[in-house]
This record gives C-alpha cells, sequence and structure tokens, in this order.
C-alpha cells in the first residue's frame, strides 16, 4: 500500500451532455429548441492540503447542492486526513451553437415590447442581436445531473489519490534517506561510548583525589563522604548513553518499516518523530566529548528536516 501524502490537485471535466426535453423539469415551458448541439458543461476541481484531521469544504452551483451529501460520502471513503475544498462548475451554454429560440419565447418579446413603446413611444425596437442575446440568458436546468457529476467526482478523486501518492512517494524517498543520516551518526556515536566512559572514569578519580586531599590522611569526613558520592551518581549518569542509541536504532528501524508498509501511518510517524528528537536531545545533554555533541546536533537538524515532512503524510 503506497504512503499518501495530504497535499493533491485535481481537475476534471465532462464532455457536453446532450440535453434533452427530458431533462426540463415537469411543467416547464420550453423556451429553447434542444437539440444535438444544447449541451451542458460539468468541471471539478479538487484542492487537498494537510490538516490533523479531515475536513471538506464545497462550492457548488446551486443546481448542483442537492449532491453534496453524496459527494462527502465519496470524499470520506477515500481519504481519511487533510483540508479538502472541492469545486463544481456548470455550464449551461457550453454549445458553439446560436440559441434557437421558440415560437411562443418569441412572441412574448413581441408583447412585451409592444407595452413598453405604449408607455415610451421613442424606446428602440428590439434587434436580433438583442433577442439572441436575451434566449442566451434563459436557462434550463437539467434535473438528471446526479449520475454525471458523481462519475465526474468519482475521476476527480482518483486523479487526487494518484497525486497524493506521487507525492507521498517523494516524501518517502526523502525520510528514507535521512534515516540512513541518522542511522550512520548513531553508529558513528557507538565506539565514542567508551572513550567517554575512560573520560569520565579519569574526571571522577580527579576529583576523588581533590577530595582525599582535604582530610590530610585522615577518616572521611561526612562532607566528603556526600561529595564521593554525588560524584558517582554523576559518573553513572553520564556514562549512560548507550541506552538512547538502542532506543534511537529502535525507532529508525520502526519508521522504516511504516514507511514500507504505507497506509494511514501519519500519526505515528509523528509520534515516532517525537521519540527521535527526544533521544537525540538526551543525548546531547548527557554527552561530555565535543564530538558526540556535533553528533547529536547533527542529529537534531535532521530528525527536524524529517518532522515537517512527516506532517504532510495522511
Amino acid at each position: 500500500m503506497p504512503v499518501y501524502s495530504m497535499t493533491g490537485y485535481a481537475h476534471v471535466q465532462d464532455h457536453d451532455a446532450i440535453l434533452s426535453t427530458s431533462s426540463i423539469p415537469a411543467g416547464a415551458d420550453s423556451t429553447l429548441q434542444t437539440g444535438a448541439g444544447s449541451g451542458v458543461r460539468l468541471g471539478m476541481e479538487i484542492r487537498s492540503v494537510n490538516s490533523r484531521f479531515l475536513d471538506i469544504s464545497f462550492r457548488l452551483p446551486d443546481e448542483l447542492r442537492q449532491h453534496e451529501p453524496a459527494l462527502r460520502e465519496l470524499l470520506t471513503a477515500s481519504c481519511k486526513r487533510g483540508k479538502l475544498e472541492l469545486r463544481a462548475s456548470l455550464d449551461l451554454r457550453g454549445n458553439s451553437t446560436l440559441p434557437e429560440p421558440s415560437p411562443k419565447l418569441l412572441q412574448n418579446m413581441a408583447m412585451v415590447q409592444n407595452r413598453v413603446q405604449s408607455w415610451l413611444p421613442q424606446a428602440t425596437p428590439l434587434s436580433v442581436a438583442d433577442a439572441l442575446r436575451l434566449v442566451g440568458n434563459e436557462t434550463i436546468v437539467p434535473t438528471d445531473l446526479g449520475a454525471d457529476l458523481l462519475a465526474l467526482a468519482q475521476t476527480g478523486i482518483q486523479q487526487l489519490l494518484d497525486s497524493r501518492a506521487r507525492e507521498g512517494e517523494r516524501l518517502c524517498a526523502m525520510l528514507l534517506d535521512r534515516l540512513g543520516s541518522l542511522r550512520q551518526l548513531a553508529q558513528t556515536a557507538g565506539p565514542l561510548v567508551p572513550k567517554l566512559v575512560e573520560q569520565q572514569r579519569q574526571r571522577f578519580l580527579d576529583r576523588w583525589k581533590e577530595a582525599m586531599s582535604m582530610t590530610g590522611g585522615q577518616t572521611l569526613p561526612e562532607a566528603a563522604q556526600d561529595r564521593a558520592l554525588t560524584e558517582a551518581t554523576a559518573f553513572a549518569i553520564r556514562i549512560d548513553v548507550s541506552e538512547e542509541l538502542t532506543r534511537l536504532a529502535s525507532h529508525i528501524d520502526e519508521i522504516e518499516r511504516l514507511l514500507g508498509k504505507g497506509g494511514e501511518v501519519g500519526k505515528r510517524l509523528d509520534f515516532l518523530i517525537q521519540e527521535l528528537h527526544r533521544e537525540a536531545n538526551t543525548l546531547g545533554s548527557k554527552s561530555a566529548l565535543l564530538e558526540m555533541t556535533r553528533i547529536s546536533v547533527d542529529m537534531k537538524v535532521l530528525i527536524e528536516q524529517m518532522r515537517e515532512q512527516v506532517q504532510n503524510i495522511e
């Protein structure tokens, strides 16, 4: 299963659908002579960006608002996270032929013109261009666009998923590259642990000798004993960085497994990235070597780059 990004885009447009008399609402007057040249064109645009949850919004013409629940159901079944916006357009004059007014419409125009001229004798009579323009403004809304709209939506959603899958593939490649670099840094830090232990041991011995010199060869006072215990505790805490490296390697393995598995892994990846950052930060805070500190900083830079990209994964 691929890894999907929450960023995607799709734009689809339906071919002209034949507008026949069966598409006209019952009881409506036919103001245009319908035929092979009359049609309606549907267009759809779907945008998707990252979001913590699934957030769907619609921008539909009034003629298509009744189909919003069905469109929402299709999107919900296909996408689990992301902020989605679906825009649909309806062109009822998508044909290239001139409209053909019916005799009844022409008769109504003549009656209106006579009525206007009876009150305004100087009014200019209607021209052919005026009549065609008025006819063009008269639209007949089809009532059987539901099937065409849903079919177009399915095509658009598939394009959106393909777009999100391609973006997800690029994100996976980037994350795997950063994981490889992170693993190399962890392997570089491993051999430094014995050196760190030795450095801390020598520091503890120096502090111990300093404490012994305070006694003048006598029995250690209680204050010196407490200081020795404090130094010993600090020593034990300081050298314990192998546990962080082990957990770091475990988190890297789990992230690689999730990327190979695919599906809805965005939230789990986000959690693992937080754990990676915690281990790298602890590694730096415990380090007393300059090399280990540099490794910790490089790790945190890589993890931050991964975190920004993981937030785009579904």
